[in-house]
């Protein structure tokens, strides 16, 4: 077969591709998957008497009403198909307000050999879904019409209500509410291609489609403008002016640019679609009309076009659109989990709490050990996912509890050094006073203490009531700390419980069970935790903590030093800066030196007796602080929250409750269980459209594969294929970025761009003479 032969054969099965591509998106949309995620579509919007109606009458070839009727009350769906035989069918899908799936609407299926009847069915559909004078007078279900025929084009299309400027008496302010929300929801759509029908009758500026696609289309990507009977404007008018210039797309730009067509008038009303279509391009071939490029004018050029932009609108959307089906049908997935499964009798409400309780005893064990291999855990750099990882919120809140009591545990913050004291607590760190201040301030309350001791030494009470009031805070912070791990167990709990059942259920074991259960464990926590601080804020300090006498001995050493330092720098009169090493000694009397460095300036003894109190308290609260710190968090955090976290929900605890309980926790209302029905049909329909959406996917890629390995075999043999003229001529890229799909099982073979390259290269590598006298033959 020579080239030509072979550029046939792809554009048969580019069609091919592109009407399976197209009838298994409608079959989705049939399928009820516009409910959950949005499908690539054309919507015809205009405001009322623009010519919408005899838009998709032309397009379609259907005799739509053209007046204040069905199509200003909901939207209808048309699709056409070019088949050997005409068929006719109209279906009803039910809208979203619909409260049951099931019912009166989707029985709704009237199959006709022709349209003569095709009012009478539009009729009775009408009165099927309610909307009357009487009655409603607007719904969102949906008409579904299919057409098939010879004659028809491969199209779909979604009519919308007429937009209303204001309400009157047949319609009302709630029917120009209601219409002007049904068509900004299908506008808004980003996978919408817009139709803007705008009525040469009128000023184009006054219309409020164009205002409406200009908000929700600010760049005009998506956005196709109609202009309908240009027939209206007088010849050589300004009027006639600005239209030609709109449809030039010089006034209002949209990428995809504007169409015209012209309507029946009142005298041709009853014409048929051949006299109409020839009316149509007699007129546009005429005056100002007869500018523009002949692809911009009348409906056949339309059909194309409308056709082309739909087929690459889906085909761009498609990979978006296969990954929201998976995230929807996950959620799905996850919300039918939460549910489990149908529960009536005791048992069955048994099993599942059984279930639950073992899953939230898995879980539980993870995030206690540490062990976030669970989907459950999420992202750790999230909020949620660090929420989830109880081990390491409680790890961190010990820290921080930890490093509190460090920081604002005591009291009075006491420095060696001499400064103004501080009475102002800010924020609650401690108050700042030198060593000699809390020195004379220990020595007021000796002298309200004083026993029988001799001067110069202290009333042992006097370390205890020293320690208590420098270790005043411990409470407070203790209590924030057991709070904190409180409110983190419990929102640990809820997250867990969220997310192994659905709401009513996890309501109902929070109220019965958990809740009882985890404010004992926060109660016994508390009792614990005060314990743990009234040993050491109501008995007198008892330790046998090497740690506290080598404190002592380490303040005390220290102090000694810097004494010992400070005398010797002023026995020696050393310059400021200079260090004794570097001095130099002639001679040096022993008896002076001594003197200076033994000499005592303590006169008071009160005072002498009172600093060894304090380093003694000071002493002894370094080592109760940290035992505190490590028995509150190993206490009442670890052993009263955390170890005892499993047992607010456990198997064990199901097996024993009584029957009551059991049907207050695990009962299923009949709105549940309606919800499950629900979960599950979408399921079906999104794993059914995924599965669509994922054939037509990876086939796009290997055809864009196969696309490139024949360009390259063709760029080897430095020939190029003959041109056929007409609509065959399409480019390469274009011909092969499908594969051909057989049957209506919709089994994907190898793409014919594989097999006919290969045909190609061998006829030319054996006859080229040959081949090239098949192409031209093929050609003529």
């Amino acid at each position: 077969m020579g080239s030509t032969t072979y550029h046939l054969d792809l554009e048969t099965f580019h069609r091919q591709a592109d009407v399976q591509l197209l009838d298994d998106i409608d079959r989705l949309r049939s399928f009820g998957i516009s409910h959950y995620v949005a499908l690539p579509q054309l919507v015809v919007c205009g405001d009322q008497s623009s010519g919408k109606s005899s838009v998709l009458e032309a397009i379609s070839g259907i005799p739509f009403p053209t007046k204040d009727s069905l199509c200003t009350r909901f939207a209808t769906e048309v699709i056409l198909r070019r088949t050997p035989e005409q068929h006719v069918e109209v279906t009803i899908l039910p809208g979203r307000s619909r409260e049951l799936a099931e019912g009166p609407l989707p029985a709704f299926r009237e199959s006709l050999a022709d349209l003569d009847n095709f009012a009478d069915v539009i009729e009775s559909a009408k009165q099927h879904m309610g909307v009357n004078e009487t009655g409603t007078a607007f719904t969102d279900d949906v008409l579904r019409v299919d057409i098939s025929g010879p004659d028809r084009p491969h199209l779909t299309i979604v009519d919308l209500p007429g937009l209303i400027h204001s309400h009157s008496k047949t319609q009302s302010a709630e029917d120009v509410h209601l219409v002007q929300t049904l068509v900004q929801r299908y506008m808004e759509s980003s996978r919408s291609i817009v139709l803007a029908t705008v009525s040469a009758k009128n000023d184009y500026a006054n219309q409020v489609v164009l205002k409406m696609a200009q908000e929700v289309d600010p760049r005009g990507v998506r956005t196709l403008g109609i202009i309908t009977k240009p027939d209206t404007l007088s010849v050589g008018s300004e009027s006639e002016m600005a239209y030609l210039n709109l449809a030039s797309n010089a006034e209002v730009s949209f990428n995809l640019g504007w169409h015209v067509l012209k309507n029946r008038d009142y005298h041709s009303r009853y014409s048929s679609s051949q006299q109409r279509d020839h009316d149509e391009f007699v007129f546009l071939s005429q005056g100002v009309w007869g500018q523009l490029p002949r692809s911009t004018v009348a409906v056949g050029p339309l059909r194309t076009r409308l056709s082309r932009v739909l087929l690459d609108q889906i085909r761009s959307e498609l990979p978006a659109l296969t990954r929201e089906i998976e995230q929807k049908l996950y959620e799905c997935k996850v919300d039918l989990r939460k549910m489990g499964s149908s529960r009536q009798t005791l048992d069955e409400k048994r099993r599942f709490l059984l279930h639950l309780a073992q899953e939230f005893q898995n879980l539980c064990k993870g995030a206690i050990d540490g062990t976030y291999g669970d989907q459950f855990f999420g992202d750790p750099r999230s909020d949620v996912g660090y929420q989830k990882r109880i081990r390491a919120v409680v790890q961190n809140l010990s820290l921080e509890f930890a490093q509190a009591m460090r920081l604002r545990g005591h009291l009075y913050d006491i420095s060696s050094a001499q400064m103004t004291r501080n009475h102002e607590n800010q924020g609650g760190d401690p108050e700042k006073m030198s060593r000699q201040q809390y020195i004379s301030h220990a020595k007021e309350l000796l002298s309200r203490s004083r026993g029988r001791e001799l001067p110069g030494t202290y009333n042992p009470l006097l370390i205890t009531d020293l320690f208590h009031e420098q270790s005043s805070p411990w409470k407070a912070l203790a209590q924030k700390y057991l709070r904190a791990v409180c409110d983190a167990t419990r929102l640990f709990v809820e997250s867990t419980i969220a997310y192994l059942t659905h709401d009513e259920t996890a309501e109902a074991i929070f109220r019965d069970l958990i809740n009882p259960i985890m404010d004992a464990q926060a109660s016994a926590a508390r009792e614990t935790m005060a314990s743990v601080i009234d040993v050491y804020a109501n008995s007198h300090p008892i330790t046998y903590n090497h740690y506290f006498t080598e404190t002592i001995q380490n303040v005390r050493s220290k102090r000694l030093n810097d004494d010992l330092a400070t005398r010797l720098a002023n026995f020696f009169k050393t310059p400021e800066g200079e260090m004794l090493e570097e001095m130099t000694f002639s001679k040096l009397k022993k008896s002076s030196l001594i003197s200076a460095l033994s000499a005592r300036n303590e006169t008071d003894m009160d005072l002498y007796s009172c600093a060894e109190a304090v380093d003694c308290m000071l002493a002894y609260y370094k080592v109760a602080m940290k035992v505190v710190v490590d028995n509150i968090s190993t206490q009442c955090v670890e052993e009263k929250l955390i170890k005892s976290l499993p047992s607010v929900l456990s198997p064990s605890a199901v097996l024993e409750m009584d029957a009551k309980t059991i049907n207050g926790i695990a009962r299923e209302s009949a709105i549940s269980a309606e919800r499950r029905e629900d979960l599950r049909k979408r399921a079906v329909t999104l794993e059914a459209s995924l599965e669509t959406c994922r054939r037509h996917t990876s086939v796009s890629s290997l055809a864009k594969r196969t696309s490139r390995d024949v360009s390259e075999d063709e760029q080897s043999e430095e020939e190029r294929p003959v041109d056929v003229p007409g609509p065959m001529a399409q480019s390469f890229s274009d011909l092969t970025t499908n594969h051909r799909v057989d049957g209506e099982d919709g089994n994907v073979s190898l793409p014919l761009a594989v097999d006919e390259g290969r045909k190609i290269k061998k006829a030319k590598k054996k006859d080229k003479k040959t081949f090239q006298t098949q192409d031209i033959l093929v050609q003529e």
